[in-house]
This record gives C-alpha cells, structure tokens and sequence, in this order.
C-alpha cells in the first residue's frame, strides 16, 4: 500500500468533475455525545463519463472499512484529507459502498447544556462538511443527499429534505431524511436538540417549521414575528417558487454565525431568540429573510467559485433588504442602504479589492454585492428586472454559475451598459457616491439626512435651528439620530436643550442615542437622563445602568434595587451588569459571596460563550479573580469559537504580566483537561 499511495499522490488528477458525476448518496449515521464521534454507513452513486483510475471524496482525518465498489472489495488509500479508490473505472454506472468513523475538530460541533443535555450542529460554509460526512468541498460536485440518523428518543433531529421515516428502536429514534434535488455539499446539515416545534404553511403550501428550546415557548412570537410573511414575500418577490419541499428554522447555542442556509433548514444563533422587549433591539427579520433568500442564490443556483461569491451574497443582501422594506418601509430600507454606502465608502480608502474577486470581504460580496443589483434593479426598472432574475433561476436551476451568466440573462431584457457597470460596480474599489446619493435622494429621509451630513463641520450656532426643527418634524427616526450623533462633541450647556428634545421623542432608538453619547452626565440632566432606565430596551437599560451608577455615587444603592431583578437578553447582559457592579459598590449587600457565586457561575461552560465572555470581562475588570475564575477562563482558550477563545488567550497574556497572576495560573493547571493543559502550557511558554 505504501508504494501505491506513493504513485499516486504525485499523480496529477484531471478535474474529477469532468470525469466523475456522483448522482445520490445515502448515510445511515450515529453519532455518540460523550465521545464526541460521528460514524456510520455510505452508499454513493456515480456515473464514470471517461475512463479514470481513481476517484476520490473528500474525507478529514476518518477511518474507512468495507469499502466497496460494485458490492467487491476496492482498493483504497486513506491520506488523512480524502478517501481514493484505485480501480480501472469505465464508462457507466457504479455503486460506492463504505462504512467510516471520525471525530471532527470542526464543522460538527457538540455544545454542552444544562441537565447533562447536548446540542449537536454542523457548519459546512467555510468550514467544510468533510470534516464529518465524506463528501466534497467543490462546490460544482452537487448530489442528492438521504441522510437517516439513530438518537436519542427524546431529542430532535433534523437533516435536509423531508422526513420520510422515522421508527423507535429501545432508546433510540431512528430519522430518515430524503432530499429530491441536488445540492452542494457545504449545505448539508445535521441538527440534534431538544426543541418544541411549531408548523405552518406558507400560501404556495410549502410547509413552515419553527423550532425553539423547550424552555422558550415564550420568545416564539417575538422572535418569528415576520418569518412567514418574509416566505411568502419572497417567493412572489423572486417570482420562482420555493424550489425546496420544506423549510425550517432552528436556533443553535454557540453558533458560529449569525445564520446558515443549510438546504431546507436555515440555523442561526440563539442571539435572536427575544422576547417582545429583547426585539427592539435585536430583530431575527434581516437574518432570517437573508438565508431564506440563499435558498435561490446559494442553494438552488451557487457560484462556481469565490471570485463570483456575490451571486449568493450580494444576492441574498438585496433581497432580505426589499423584505425588511415591505415590513418596516421605504425609509427604513433607505436608510440601511445610506447606512451600507457609508461603510463601503470608508472602507475603501484601505480596501483595494473588489467585488469581482475571491479575497473580497465581506463588506464588499454583502453590502457592496447588494448595491450593485439596487443600482441595476434602479436602471433597468422593475418588470425587466424581475424577468431577468426569473429567467435566470429557472435556466441554470441546480447548477453552478457566474457572474456573466447572470449578464447574458440582463441582456435579453435591458439594453443596459453592463460593461461600464461591471467596471464602476464589480471591479473598482472606488464607491460611486454621485450615482449612490441620486439614488437614495429619491427618499425624503435621506434628502434631510444629506442636508443635515453637510452640516456636520458647521458651528452648533449656526446650525442649531435646523436640528431643532429636524429633532420636531416627523422625519424618519434614523436621521434624528443622526442629528444626537453630530452633538456628542459639543458643549452640554449649548446641546442640552436639544438632548431634552430628542428624549422627548420617545422613540427608542433616538432615547439610545442620547445614552450613549453622554458618558459624562451633568446633575441637572441627571432626571432626564434616569428616564432611559424605563425604556423598553434591554440594550438602552444597560447603557443608563452603568453611566448613572458611574457618574452618581450617592444613588448608586437606588439604581441597584430598581434594577435587582433585571436580566436582559439570553446572555443575561443586564444581570451580569448588576452583579458587578453591586460587587463595586461599598456596602451595597451583606451576602457577597453569594453574589461572586453567581458572576462566576455565568462565566463557566455551562452558559453560551457570550454570556461566559461577559462574566469574564466583568469578573476580570472588576478585579474579582480566584482560582475558579481562572479554571473558566482558561477554559474559553478552547472553544470552537474563534472570537472566544482569542478572548481568552488575549487575556490570559495580559494577566501574565503579573507574577503573582503567574504563579496563580500554574497552580491551577494540573487541574485543567489535557486540551486545556495544552493550550495553557503554550501561553506560559511564551
């Protein structure tokens, strides 16, 4: 076998794409929490169109047996990164047969939850399905996937395409999941937790399925608040029909993203599950309309590869923008797109690479991908738009595209300059403001934005009457908070009065403005300023919470008992906030200890990494540190999450510095698990 593997890795292979067309696949998995291990049995089907002699499936760091082809034993080298079968293959059909085992360091993730519970997801996007499925990380290779999956009885689970079966066997349910049409394989998807689940239909019959932890019944309304409307909005938007036969949504701990377009079943964070207060603040709508949008341009049609990643991006952006506008309005979308245009211009005074490009970044496929197509969908008007899009999805339906597959189809119903385009949109870095700020000037909202932006270097003197009657006239809300934003570096004496009016707006977000640009808070605006402790917003309170107990001593008892009871968001912002601070304050509470208990527990693995990340932060700011305190934040060195445990390395270097925090944590690590050893071995070694 050595010899062999030897021949044929310095073998140059053709594309196997060209030679190779994998049909369907089947996978019977189980997956063991406790191990953190995935194994299970593979059926491919293939079509050999040339003669080659070995094909090959992506396949990270597994063990393989049985492997088969044609019911015959195969010839097979394992390389750690892909699975190769030797043979004489000819044209016609085949049959694949293995049985494999892995323990994936990423791309499936086990998340611990409280009472000894599991969620198990996977993230295919960037971080490749062939880390626990043997597949393909091309994403021109598109298969019929049929995933069954034995568990648990009393969790859920979910994969792509619908549930054709599902049968006990003692303690475990055995799922089987049939998908009709092909796909790429960073979109299939394994999710396992304990959920209740609500079912709907949208008006085209597509069945509608919202999940949610068993202990959130109360968060469904608020965090789902749009999503059926934004389904059947967008399926009369794009003009083609769902082109999947479900479609689900399911909220993951410790999710590596905002949300994931996994073919028929979208995960997204627990970030978004809200109650009506949390909404305010942090609306499931942009992200939700955003990967039901990659359903059509990601899922349905994908780019061939990264230089045409806006066709999903860029795609899914402007849609999910035209389903907030027909939720929220025109000035809200308006609004987003002067907001976006900001950035990108910002950006580009250091980013020199465009849209067209694979090493684009996200700003640049997302925002900028989403104002290229406003910009075209402005010029060529909305019938010849809306026809191109169709025409497009409909032609090239499960296949790969790029981007001048999307221009042929524009052709054919605009005579529109698409070179001059491409150039000014897709391959310069430079923003076209003129064209941008004629577009956006057809909104009133942004007519008075634009006046008030070539106000932002005039004396507040000369300019205080037009705020005065911006922050009075029933203008969109977003630029009345612009209007906060130009006074934060002015005199309180000469601004006060119009704070006190922006306050008295009572709109949420204008009240927001005003407490966060305050840091420093004069006594006779401390009554106005205490008024933003009753606003409806989670993120509003946190803010007043800790500037009014920063700048007024004297009441520092007062705001802790108005605020006892708080806890904010599902990362218990609030109540992590309150902890520390009552901790701080001289006096405050006889029971201490009880309170360090509390703010510690918030920081060990049995909360979501952001929650944990905030106790620490506190805990850490604070100067409240033990030996526990440590123990959880060497922990965060090995979480899946990369911000995380950047955190944590960041800041276990810093605590490094002192002697005293040295000896501290090389006593605790003889404690530590093996993977925590490793990571904290390395830190003091440096």
């Amino acid at each position: 076998m050595k010899y062999i593997l030897l021949l044929f890795t310095s073998f140059v292979f053709a594309q196997q794409t060209q030679s190779v067309d994998f049909k369907s696949v089947s996978g019977q998995l189980t997956l063991n929490a406790k191990e953190k291990s995935i194994s299970g049995l593979v059926d491919y089907q293939f079509e050999v169109l040339n003669p080659i002699d070995t094909i090959k499936l992506d396949a990270k760091n597994m063990e393989f047996s049985h492997v088969q082809i044609d019911n015959r034993e195969a010839i097979f080298v394992n390389t750690g990164k892909e699975l190769q079968i030797i043979s004489n293959f000819q044209k016609g059909q085949n049959h694949l047969t293995f049985q494999y085992s892995a323990k994936p360091k990423q791309a499936l993730y086990f998340v611990d939850v409280e009472n000894s519970e599991t969620q198990i997801w996977t993230q295919g996007q960037g971080r490749y399905t062939s880390n626990w499925f043997p597949s393909f990380d091309d994403v021109n290779e598109k298969v019929i996937f049929s995933l069954g999956i034995s568990y648990d009885k009393e969790y859920q689970v979910v994969s792509n395409g619908i549930l054709k079966d599902k049968t006990i066997s003692g303690n475990l349910f055995h799922w089987q999941y049939q998908m009709e049409n092909p796909m790429s394989s960073y979109l299939l998807i394994l999710s396992i937790g304990k959920y209740d689940k609500k079912e709907f239909k949208s008006k085209s019959k597509i069945p509608l399925e919202y999940y949610l932890e068993t202990n959130n019944a109360n968060r469904f309304e608020p965090t789902y608040r749009y999503s059926k409307r934004i389904f059947d909005f967008l399926e009369k938007e794009i003009g083609v029909k769902y082109p999947w036969k479900v479609y689900r949504q399911i909220p993951v701990r410790d999710f590596l993203y905002a949300g994931m377009e996994n073919t028929t079943t979208t995960l997204f964070t627990t970030r978004y599950v809200v109650d009506s207060v949390g909404f305010e603040d942090r609306k499931y709508s942009n992200v939700d309309a955003h990967e039901l949008a990659h359903h059509w341009f990601g899922d349905l049609i994908t780019a061939k590869s990264s230089t045409h990643h806006w066709l999903q991006e860029g795609f899914a952006t402007y849609f999910a923008s035209l389903a907030e506008k027909d939720i929220y309005g025109e000035d809200y979308f308006y609004s987003k797109l002067y907001d976006t245009a900001q950035q990108i211009k910002f950006a580009s005074r250091t980013d020199t690479i465009p849209v067209l490009n694979a090493k684009a970044s996200s700003l640049t496929f997302y925002e900028k991908g989403a104002w290229a197509l406003f910009v075209l969908h402005e010029s060529i008007g909305d019938k010849a738009f809306k026809k191109a899009i169709k025409s497009y999805l409909n032609k090239y339906a499960y296949q790969t595209v790029e981007t001048q597959n999307f221009f042929d189809e524009i052709k054919k119903v605009s005579n529109f300059d698409l070179v001059q385009f491409q150039k000014t949109w897709l391959e310069s870095t430079v923003f076209d403001t003129q064209t941008a700020n004629m577009l956006l000037s057809k909104n009133k909202a942004i007519q008075v934005r634009l006046e008030l932006d070539k106000l932002k270097k005039t004396p507040l003197a000369e300019k205080q009457d037009f705020l005065k009657k911006t922050l009075e006239s029933d203008v969109y809300f977003a630029v009345k908070e612009a209007v906060v934003d130009q006074l934060e570096n002015e005199k309180y004496e000469d601004k006060k009065a119009l704070l006190i009016l922006a306050l008295q707006t009572n709109n949420l977000q204008i009240r927001q403005a005003v407490a966060s640009s305050l840091p420093k808070i004069p006594e006779d605006f401390r009554v106005n300023y205490e008024t933003l402790l009753d606003d409806k917003s989670y993120q509003t309170q946190e803010i007043a919470l800790y500037w009014l107990w920063k700048n007024f001593p004297d009441h520092r008892t007062e705001y802790l008992d108005k605020s006892k009871n708080w806890i904010g968001f599902n990362d218990y912002n609030i109540r992590t906030m309150w902890l520390s601070l009552a901790l701080s304050t001289p006096n405050y509470t006889d029971n201490k200890e009880a309170l360090i208990s509390e703010l510690i527990s918030f920081s060990s693995k049995k909360y979501e990494a952001t929650t944990r990340q905030n106790a620490l932060e506190k805990l850490i700011a604070f100067k409240i540190i033990n030996d526990q305190v440590l123990t959880n934040l060497v922990g965060s060195t090995t979480h899946h999450m990369w911000q995380f445990s950047k955190f944590g390395r960041d800041t276990i270097r810093f605590l490094l510095k002192n002697p005293e925090m040295r000896a501290s944590f090389e006593r605790i690590l003889i404690n530590l698990t093996p993977d925590e050893q490793f990571q904290l071995n390395r830190l003091l070694k440096e």
